[in-house]
């Protein structure tokens, strides 16, 4: 391990202090390393028996249960998420692995097409033509901060990686430094079990910014997984850019989720919708990439007793720790910049946080005017506060909806009543989003093959894609063609 200028301390969120000593920080020299063990490692993984590359998923799974207390009981000291959140996380994780052991033997990934020769064929011939998907090389994943565990070292970036045949090498996300080394070293007790190659899994770590640089500018490297904040995602798609061989950054960015009242639901049971909104809200201090930081509702007595049913629940909700001190920092500003914005009040806000490291929620209410002409109101908040928007009529509502940026999700709450309404605009939402939502919340994501967790700019960098579901795969693959090959010499996957 290399020497570094700032050391790398795994710490205590909810106290702020530091949990131990000082960890091993990585420098240029680990990462050129770790990125020649994945190159050398690739040929000998894509080529292994697809069998080998379903049983090394399920058994990182199995390593990642084996840990047991101490891969949960680290988690929760240094990202201050409760017990049954991670335990929980855990079971998402591990699940999401045997679903890409599933993926990788039903072989659907490989997308096999096969046109056969028609020597007879006038005026010219056709040649027998057989393509399938085989995996880009070695990928980069970013640890996100939120999830630890999910969205981290042995996350779905990983597991979909390793599932096209892809070997990672990790930038563990440095707020939580000792749970990755865990999961980590779960990962590589399953590749040495499986007796493949050290470098189909690496993991690098340290509190600098140059450390992923290198990784994305590595030439080994041929694609990126990515989850945090826009800014870090655009920096590494910059990278990735302005190498002498461009790669793709997968990156989730940011997204501020918009909830739609429709009439008819909130004359139903606007204190209902209200009470939920308010729960999914504060959930996990609101660090969720799907929070539903953005509610429209036509303005009148219904929208009222929305806000006074969140309102009330809001206000009752406890502060909470939040990941980091810069997350809680960034959540400080931005809430006071809201606050203070023109046309904008502050209707509820949660018990004050007693302590620096806690943040309390807060719902804001404001008109369809202001928001459309201020456009720092369309902004992410990461944490538990949302903005209310009463419009004047639908029309002024779907302009709202046409203003904003690309979104992850997007959720109508409706009657039957508002069928129409919703039909109307249900073509702005697609346009806008990639997971439309029917009377639920987007917090909670399903691991499955429909799921899509991606959506246009800036919700990601390529709406074509997801990072959630067996779909999630196809960001690690790429067509080839065979032309007029001889039996002996098709790839198993084409051969017949």
């Amino acid at each position: 391990m290399a020497a570094a200028d700032a050391p790398l301390f795994s710490i205590d969120a909810a106290t702020g202090k530091r949990l131990g000593d000082p960890l091993p920080v990585d420098g240029p020299a680990e990462v050129a390393a770790a990125c020649a063990a994945a190159d050398a490692a690739f040929d000998p993984f894509r080529m292994a028996d697809h069998e080998v590359r379903a049983r090394l998923l399920e058994r990182i799974g199995d390593e990642l249960v084996a840990t047991g207390d101490v891969l949960i009981e680290t988690a929760m000291r240094e990202s201050g998420l409760p017990r049954a959140r991670l335990e929980g996380e855990r079971g998402r994780t591990v699940g999401q692995l045997r679903l890409f052991a599933d993926v990788v033997r039903k072989g659907d990934w490989l997308e096999r097409r096969i046109d056969l020769a028609m020597p007879d064929r006038q005026p010219l011939p056709r040649p027998d033509l057989r393509m399938r998907m085989i995996p880009l090389g070695p990928v980069a994943v970013f640890g996100a901060s939120n999830f630890p565990l999910a969205f981290s070292t042995a996350g779905g970036d990983t597991a979909s990686a390793l599932a096209a045949g892809c070997p990672v090498v990790v930038k563990a996300h440095p707020a939580h430094p000792r749970t990755a080394l865990l999961a980590a070293e779960a990962i590589g007790r399953a590749v040495a079990a499986l007796g493949l190659p050290a470098g189909v899994f690496g993991q690098v770590q340290g509190p600098s910014a140059e450390l992923g640089t290198a990784l994305v500018r590595d030439p080994r490297i041929a694609a990126v997984g990515f989850t945090g904040s826009r800014g870090g995602g655009l920096a590494l798609g910059r990278i990735a850019q302005e190498r002498p061989v461009p790669i793709p950054v997968y990156a989730e960015m940011s997204s501020i989720n918009p909830v739609v009242l429709l009439p008819q639901a909130l004359q139903a049971r606007a204190a209902a919708i209200g009470q939920g909104f308010a729960q999914s809200l504060t959930m996990g201090a609101g660090q969720f990439c799907t929070n539903p930081g953005l509610v429209l509702g036509i303005a009148g007595e219904e929208l009222d007793a929305f806000c006074a049913a969140a309102g009330a629940a809001i206000s009752d909700a406890s502060a909470q720790v939040m990941l980091t001190d810069g997350i809680r920092d960034a959540y400080a500003r931005h809430t006071t910049a809201l606050a203070r914005a023109e046309g904008v009040t502050v209707a509820a806000t949660g018990a004050l946080a007693g302590d620096e490291r806690r943040a309390s929620s807060m719902m804001l209410r404001t008109n369809a005017a202001t928001f459309l002409a201020n456009p720092r109101l369309h902004e992410e908040v990461f944490g538990p506060a949302g903005l209310v928007v009463a419009c004047a009529d639908a029309d002024e509502l779907a302009a709202v909806l046409r203003s904003l940026e690309g979104q992850l999700t997007a959720t109508l709450h409706m009657a039957a009543e508002d069928l129409t309404a919703a039909q109307a605009l249900l073509p702005i939402l697609e346009r806008k989003v990639g997971r439309i939502l029917v009377n639920g919340w987007p917090t909670g994501v399903e691991v499955c093959d429909a799921m899509v967790h991606g959506g246009p700019f800036p919700a990601t960098t390529d709406a074509r894609t997801t990072s959630v579901g067996s779909l999630a795969i196809d960001r690690f693959l790429r067509p080839v063609c065979y032309q007029n090959f001889p039996q002996g010499l098709l790839p198993d996957d084409l051969a017949g």
